[in-house]
């Protein structure tokens, strides 16, 4: 690796899953504001739905999402009496005129769902909302809250894809992070999700934490790929204690170097590939085929706050604490807690809590951003043709970038700015160059790789 390219494995960047990034959201838009958008869905829209279950029976330390652990089922009752009011709300602003093109269950652990009512639940959204005739459900599993009635209730809401995290297989990473799972637990989910016909399913693994090396991550991929997913992610492990103070029980001794992470997650990637997944952005893979890969070869690849997706809807509906949506004017994010979240939420109302407007400069900088974390490319052509004037004064900063930058990030190949492969993993850093607002910004974000 070139020298000022190594320099850059420390580098603190976003993750780029929206343009603007959430640490830029305002007050200024309002419950108010998220109602007006709602209500300005035009007859025939597609969207998408995002259900966050902010709760977990166990507590990974590695973890930063919004959500929190409790051994007792009741607080999720009654969470679950404020998304369904919720859900009747966002529903009777929308439906007759949209109509649900995909839904995405995330957390938290969406699987600590008894499960009939995870039925329940599912039957809700389909009497709330209008669906197309092949709607995607999408579930992000924690093979420890599985048995038989709980694949049973997925199965019957309609899932098509079974997201699994496993992260590591080795038990003293595993113990670690607080996330003891074995092998075969995982293997017995993968099994049970396919005998019920879903067709699709992804193992997410990462890189970067405790007590892992190379060998141990090479040899967690080994058994993850015998496990045959249509899908895989390849995170980096985002180390963010000044964020979630319960990764504070990792101790930073355990972690492995900027260096050490670049080249686990280099092996790794070369492992995934090497049994014939295509590798799709930054780091997802897929077998060819496969949706997200034929988006990536047609360059209909798009990114949000799930990652890389072939869902090209305009809109994404959040639902829940925390939850972000995305609009044509703009981003807005609902209240974080669970308790104001449901106050909220009761009688018609509606938790959003902040958000921002996008501006002309800030869709053309998203655009470019997207592309670039998408396609490692954008075209000079199409942003003209796509933006206008707008595009232009991004066209000569590309150039600039192109021209001058020392560590050739980005080159001018044809009418294209690429990346070249060598700097690919460092593509986050290089779409930070287009970000309007990270100089401005206090936020502090993970490491680039």
């Amino acid at each position: 690796m070139r020298p000022e390219l190594a320099a850059r494995l420390g580098e603190n960047v976003p993750r780029y899953t929206s343009y603007p990034t959430a640490p830029h959201f305002h007050p200024g838009v309002d419950a108010a504001v998220y109602r007006g958008w709602l209500e300005a869905l035009e007859d025939g829209d597609e969207i998408s739905l995002y259900l966050h279950i902010p709760y977990c029976d166990r507590l990974c330390w590695f973890c930063a999402c919004h959500t929190k652990q409790t051994r007792h089922y009741e607080p999720v009752t009654t969470y679950l009496r404020s998304l369904y009011a919720e859900i009747a709300t966002v529903a009777g602003l929308v439906s007759g005129k949209a109509f649900v093109r995909a839904i995405h269950f995330g957390g938290g652990s969406p699987t600590m769902l008894k499960p009939e009512d995870m039925v329940a639940l599912g039957a809700f959204l389909r009497d709330s909302f209008d669906f197309v005739p092949d709607t995607k459900i999408s579930v992000e599993i924690d093979p420890n809250d599985m048995d038989g009635a709980h694949l049973d209730a997925l199965a019957e809401i309609g899932m098509t894809r079974a997201s699994l995290g496993v992260q590591d297989f080795d038990p003293k990473v595993q113990k670690a992070i607080n996330r003891e799972q074995s092998f075969l637990q995982t293997k017995a989910v993968v099994d049970g999700v396919r005998s019920r016909g879903v067709g699709s399913v992804n193992l997410d693994l990462l890189y970067g934490l405790p007590h892992q090396n190379r060998e141990s991550v090479c040899s967690t991929v080994a058994q993850a790929l015998a496990l045959e997913p249509d899908r895989m992610a390849l995170f980096g492990y985002a180390h963010v204690p000044w964020f979630k103070k319960h990764q504070t029980m990792i101790d930073d001794a355990w972690l492995p170097g900027p260096a050490e992470r670049f080249a686990q997650s280099q092996l790794a990637a070369r492992a995934i590939m090497d049994e014939g997944y295509e590798a799709i952005g930054l780091d997802h893979f897929a077998k060819p085929g496969d949706a997200l890969a034929v988006a990536a070869c047609t360059g209909t690849l798009h990114r949000n706050f799930q990652g890389y997706t072939e869902d090209r809807c305009q809109t994404l509906i959040g639902l829940g604490p925390s939850s972000i949506s995305h609009f044509r004017q703009g981003y807005v994010q609902n209240m974080p807690s669970t308790g104001e979240y449901g106050r909220m939420v009761a009688d018609g109302g509606l938790a959003a809590m902040r958000g921002i407007v996008l501006s002309d400069d800030d869709r053309v900088r998203g655009w470019i951003i997207e592309r670039l974390m998408c396609d490692f490319a954008f075209s000079a052509i199409d942003l003209v043709e796509s933006f206008g004037k707008a595009g232009q004064r991004l066209l000569l900063q590309a150039s600039s970038i192109a021209i001058h930058g020392p560590a050739r990030l980005l080159e001018l190949q044809g009418d294209s700015f690429v990346v070249p492969a060598e700097s690919r993993p460092f593509v986050r850093s290089i779409a930070v160059k287009f970000d309007r607002y990270f100089e401005s910004g206090t936020a502090r974000h993970s490491v680039a790789v």
